[in-house]
């Protein structure tokens, strides 16, 4: 760990035990070594609330949240080129520093509420809370750096050097760990109507995700590229718990699929929306974010590319290479003169159309969506294609419009995924039947207005993964379901073991947008075009090394830990 961060803390408890009207005033942002404090539950609720802010939605303390800003991925193309997250080693890194920073916040919560004199029940499900955010921490911290060492105490002496400097832990082991963390929490959290606050459910969305990302990570990992070959007996283990997780949700009634693609998005107040787990509220003029903004504003869209729309299924239920319905997505004029593509949307699975502008923009031939009249600066998008879904037009133009003053609320989990978790896992399970696509991918399928799957869907020319036609149109549903979303895809890619799809000479179709082959000679001259007329979202070309499964441990902390902390493979 971080010796600066550690002496930072103890740093603050000095401070804190020589000046308690500090803690009246920011009881929650530092450590608090007060015997009081820790058996008053209100003091405890307040100071455990700051594990809130490590939900990003769609920012977080005013900055670019884990949803349209994640760029990096075979679904959007930033033109300011979305790299890889690390090119060369750093100094220093907040993904390292700030996933420390939470892992002792919450051993300090086990630890001094499990010393307060808190009635039992209270006590375990405040140490529930914490070990639920123990888990979410070392599950980022585990599939960026992979082995990470395990804490389960507070460091308070920064000159033990034996407590402070670990070897790193087996990330396997790591990751038992997080699903001890997850069943204590889900067993004693307990219920809450608040859907801003800890759960029982709340943990068991969370374990269907983590189950999901280790089982199937564990399943397709190598040797060559991640370190560790594949474990299948840990795999069945994982992906069982997904399951368990998700399914006790599935029947527990609480939740079910909005009428409508997108309102999850844009609503002002998922507070009593159906589909929604858990969420992060945005209030007016007291917590707002800049998403809205960033997708309808003078800031060049972070456009989607051509392999995200031609993922999308026709109405025929059928992939590009099979349909029998019109495939030709060139753009055309519309009656007031722009570039539409409302006939292709039409044909396509609904969410294309949640998703995606119908009308196509660019450097030198902008566009305002409705009700932005007051807003004069046109949009233009790095792939021709806008990002709609986040959007919500009937926000006042100064609240839309503006940074960091949209105030639509964020899902965090939400039933969808759910169902998602759920068909995957048993597919890779090898164990679903017709009867759970119907309960979980047809329920998505029917919203989308596309026909049902079934267990042996048609074989698509596009399947490039070595999977089964099956599990290939699971993985389809869930990029259309999710796209852009909390950051899925990027992790989606890792966990498949298919980084490589983010390499740009490999498969350029990810560095492509809208088809611009008919439009005029004039606005060609402000595009770069293919030799088939689509737009080139950048001109640079991002390339795949299979060190970048592995984030690179900063160079500062090997050099506090040299001896003990050595760097990942490649770096």
């Amino acid at each position: 760990m971080n010796k600066s961060i550690i002496l930072g803390f103890a740093a603050s408890l000095l401070m804190l035990s020589a000046c308690n009207d500090f803690l009246e005033k920011n009881p929650r942002d530092t450590f608090i070594n007060d015997p009081s404090f820790w058996s008053n539950t209100n003091d405890v609720q307040s100071y455990t609330n700051k594990f809130y802010d490590n939900y990003v939605g769609y920012s977080q303390a005013g900055g670019l949240g884990w949803f349209y800003f994640k760029s990096l991925s075979d679904d959007q193309i930033y033109s300011s080129f979305s790299n890889w997250d690390f090119i060369t080693v750093p100094n220093t890194s907040s993904y390292w520093n700030n996933g420390f920073t939470e892992v002792r916040r919450a051993n300090y919560v086990i630890q001094n509420v499990a010393k307060s004199s808190m009635d039992a029940v209270n006590m375990k499900k405040y140490i529930g809370i914490a070990r639920l955010n123990r888990a979410w921490s070392y599950y980022q911290l585990v599939r960026e750096y992979g082995d990470v060492e395990w804490r389960n105490e507070v460091v308070t002496d920064p000159d033990d050097a034996n407590i402070i400097y670990k070897e790193r832990t087996d990330r396997d082991v790591v990751m038992d760990s997080v699903l001890a963390d997850l069943d204590y929490a889900i067993a004693n959290i307990g219920s809450s109507s608040d859907k801003t606050a800890w759960s029982s459910d709340m943990a068991r969305a969370m374990k269907s995700d983590i189950c999901l990302y280790e089982g199937t990570f564990c399943k397709y990992r190598t040797q060559a590229d991640n370190g560790k070959a594949p474990d299948n007996t840990r795999a069945q283990k994982y992906l069982n718990e997904c399951v368990k997780a998700s399914e006790a949700l599935m029947q527990s009634g609480k939740y079910q699929l909005t009428a409508n693609y997108g309102e999850i998005y844009n609503s002002l107040d998922l507070t009593s929306n159906p589909e929604i787990i858990f969420m992060r509220n945005y209030e007016k003029d007291v917590v707002m974010h800049g998403l809205c903004d960033y997708t309808c504003g003078s800031t060049e869209i972070r456009g989607i590319t051509k392999d995200l729309f031609d993922a999308f299924l026709f109405r025929d239920g059928k992939a590009k290479a099979n349909t029998s319905l019109d495939t030709d997505d060139n753009v055309t004029v519309n009656k007031d003169g722009d570039y539409s593509i409302s006939k292709p949307l039409s044909v396509r699975d609904k969410r294309l159309s949640v998703l995606t502008d119908s009308i196509v923009f660019f450097k030198g031939k902008g566009w305002c969506r409705p009700n932005t009249h007051k807003y004069t600066v046109e949009m233009t998008s790095s792939t021709g294609y806008g990002v709609a879904k986040y959007d919500n037009t009937t926000l006042e133009t100064y609240y839309r419009t503006n940074t960091n003053t949209n105030y639509t609320d964020a899902p965090l989990y939400w039933y969808a995924v759910i169902l998602l978790n759920e068909a995957e896992a048993k597919a890779e399970l090898g164990t679903i039947t017709q009867e759970d696509l119907n309960k979980t991918i047809n329920l998505l399928q029917k919203r989308a207005s596309l026909p049902d799957m079934t267990l042996n869907p048609q074989a698509d020319p596009a399947n490039n993964m070595g999977v089964s036609n099956l599990i290939w149109e699971i993985r389809r549903c869930r990029r259309c379901e999710l796209a852009l979303d909390n950051w899925y895809r990027y992790w989606d890619l890792v966990r498949w073991h298919q980084l490589d799809k983010l390499d740009m000479q490999k498969y350029p179709n990810i560095n492509r947008g809208a088809n611009l082959s008919k439009i005029s000679a004039s606005d060609k001259t402000n595009v770069s075009l293919d030799a088939n007329g689509y737009m080139i979202g950048n001109t640079k070309e991002r390339i795949y090394n299979a060190k970048y499964y592995l984030y690179p441990i900063p160079s500062a902390q090997i050099q506090l830990n040299e001896q003990k902390l050595h760097q990942n493979p490649g770096w």
